[in-house]
């Protein structure tokens, strides 16, 4: 069986989705041949998303997987080959016509033209069956992998010198909120992401000590979560929400939204709050430090939550997929 795994153009500050696949690809059984492609282009005009498709025809194989943001290029490959990878559904709510483009070719043709489409939560599988009209019974549920880079690193609390973690800065991360909740804690507010220094006015004003990091790299990222006393995610929207597994694998308690996927995601491994309510993500972070029970609880469950999205499993439920397209697998 051979395999060809269709990659965006390489970017220095964009590598997740790369590094995901890489774990997932070094679990695959030594009967599955893969390759990777990568664009040439990065696709903002339509002279690229063309010359992108035209390369990618030539690079098909047996079984071609669409790993995720360049959807577009299914146009060019054989559906009865095609995997597509959708990794959340956001861009489809943009307004105006650069909203109908983006709809319509990363989306409705799309997943039109993929024999097979996976998405890695429950919750964007319903939000992709309810913008865009497509077979539900060609969509699976295969959710991101742990990375193995993620070990158990054991921390005692240090409430006399706290740290908090947050990993992300775009508007749907909900950084704000949390902000407003720590101004009455004492502690040290770490905050990762590209948009770190939009925060920096509000940080000031409530007198938090912070530190602020973007650009790094995944080894330095694990480094902050190591240091970390508490983690919080209370996003407002997500497609997933690797954050709280990959603080769950380090042994972190953590502070997530009771919406969905989140609260899937976390299961029982986090106090889980209101994000529009800052009194609520105030008080799960005092329950946290003042709950010694109740915080080594959540971390024995997330050490357990984190064992169910390692790169096996994951690895394993995509070769039953490429099963579907090439059978004759042992």
């Amino acid at each position: 069986m051979k395999v060809t795994f269709f990659f965006r153009k390489t970017l220095p500050v964009y590598h997740s989705i790369e590094e995901l696949f890489a774990s997932i690809q070094a679990k695959l059984p030594a009967t599955i041949m893969w390759k990777n492609y990568f664009l040439k282009y990065i696709g903002n005009n339509i002279f690229k998303l063309l010359t992108n498709c035209f390369f990618a025809a030539f690079h098909q194989n047996e079984i071609n997987h669409i790993t995720g943001d360049i959807h577009y290029i299914s146009l060019f490959l054989k559906k009865k080959k095609t995997i597509l990878t959708i990794h959340d559904i956001d861009s489809i709510r943009r307004k105006g016509l650069k909203g109908k483009i983006i709809k319509l070719l990363w989306f409705t043709i799309p997943v039109r033209k993929a024999k097979i489409i996976t998405v890695i939560s429950e919750f964007t599988k319903q939000q992709l069956i309810e913008y865009v009209k497509v077979d539900k019974n060609k969509i699976f549920v295969i959710p991101d992998c742990i990375s193995p880079l993620i070990q158990k690193s054991p921390k005692n609390i240090d409430k006399q010198n706290l740290v908090i973690l947050q990993i992300g800065t775009t508007l749907n991360k909900n950084v704000s909120k949390v902000i407003s909740a720590i101004k009455s804690i004492k502690c040290k507010f770490i905050l990762v992401g590209f948009q770190a220094t939009d925060y920096v006015e509000q940080l000031t004003e409530n007198e938090i000590d912070y530190e602020l990091y973007s650009n790094l790299e995944y080894s330095q990222i694990i480094e902050l979560y190591k240091r970390a006393d508490i983690v919080t995610f209370t996003s407002t929207y997500e497609g997933f929400g690797m954050p709280i597994i990959e603080a769950n694998g380090i042994g972190r308690p953590v502070i997530t939204s009771n919406i969905s996927p989140m609260k899937v995601v976390a299961n029982d491994a986090a106090i889980l709050v209101n994000p529009e309510n800052v009194n609520e993500i105030r008080e799960a972070i005092n329950q946290l430090i003042n709950n010694d029970l109740l915080r080594e609880s959540l971390i024995q469950n997330g050490y357990k939550n984190a064992q169910k999205y390692s790169a096996e499993n994951v690895a394993k439920m995509y070769v039953e997929l490429y099963k579907k397209i090439v059978p004759l697998i042992k």
